[in-house]
């Protein structure tokens, strides 16, 4: 059983949920209430192994970095309570089961996304952005943003509008998700000399981008409902907690704030943003609203 657990932990378990909550979010959302169980499954299924793999790579990778920062001291590439070369041939078996799932059972424009993903991660992130860039964090938010678009294009076949809106809304959700996690760990970050933002260009200037990019993913969030596949109750989710996201934001220009406390607080509304706006995609089918004349 210990054995399995390090196998487990290297695929970074609480990052495969996340993304599955995204996934089925994006499926459900193009399936309008005529749900194919089966699809769902091994679609969500399937990005997850792919999703997996690509952690192990990356645990692979960063074993460097991850002996130099506090929060990742103990991940077992670093601890050599499994070796890399078991950690690879992990991620690699774990990705040849998730593209053949959808291989097998989606579409092109699916398995393009999925292997869209992969590459921008485990390549252009994790082997070179988020060594010498600042920017890496935005590169790395295209793939964080590619499960929601994976769900979506398994059932609709295609890369529409509405695709189109879900890969931008992710992405800008990732950047302040991001920064505030590189804010309450700039200590860890500046220890590994990853250059993210805080440590290149200092809190104040993150602390306005983080405002700038929630003020843009309200309404990259909103967009959705002009296309006329979510309805008001989607309207009011998003709406709430994307401007107390915000308003969240905004509090860090306080004088004699505790950064680290409310760099967490941000990073913690994250959470429950996405996760609600996946949740009110999903379900909120039944009376979609067709244009903004209808509010």
């Amino acid at each position: 059983m210990l054995k399995l657990k390090r196998y487990l932990l290297v695929a970074k378990p609480g990052i495969i949920f996340g993304n599955l909550v995204a996934t089925g979010g994006g499926f459900l959302l193009a399936s309008q209430g005529q749900v194919d169980w089966l699809l769902l499954a091994i679609t969500v299924l399937g990005i997850s192994l792919v999703v997996a793999s690509g952690c192990a790579v990356n645990n692979c990778i960063d074993r460097d970095i991850d002996r130099r920062m506090e929060r990742t001291r103990n991940r077992v590439t670093v601890t050599g309570e499994i070796s890399v070369k078991a950690a690879l041939a992990h991620g690699f078996v774990l990705g040849v089961a998730g593209f053949s799932l959808l291989a097998w059972q989606t579409n092109a424009i699916t398995v393009f996304f999925a292997a869209f993903g992969y590459v921008i991660y485990v390549g252009v992130y994790s082997l070179w952005m988020k060594r010498k860039s600042v920017y890496g964090t935005l590169v790395g938010s295209l793939s964080g943003a590619v499960p929601p678009v994976v769900g979506y294009c398994a059932v609709s076949g295609q890369f529409d509008a509405q695709a189109a809106i879900l890969l931008l809304m992710f992405c800008l959700w990732q950047m302040p998700h991001s920064y505030a996690i590189a804010i309450y760990r700039y200590r860890d970050y500046e220890a590994a000399g990853i250059p993210v933002l805080p440590v290149v260009s200092g809190v104040m200037k993150t602390k306005r981008h983080i405002a700038l990019y929630i003020l843009a993913f309200l309404p990259a969030a909103l967009a959705l409902v002009i296309g006329g596949h979510v309805g008001v109750a989607y309207l009011a989710v998003a709406a709430v907690t994307s401007i107390w996201w915000l308003v969240l934001a905004l509090r860090g220009y306080r004088v004699g704030i505790d950064e680290t406390r409310w760099a967490r607080q941000v990073f913690a509304f994250s959470i429950v943003t996405i996760t609600a706006l996946s949740i009110a995609m999903a379900v909120d089918v039944h009376q979609p609203v067709t244009s903004l004349a209808m509010l």
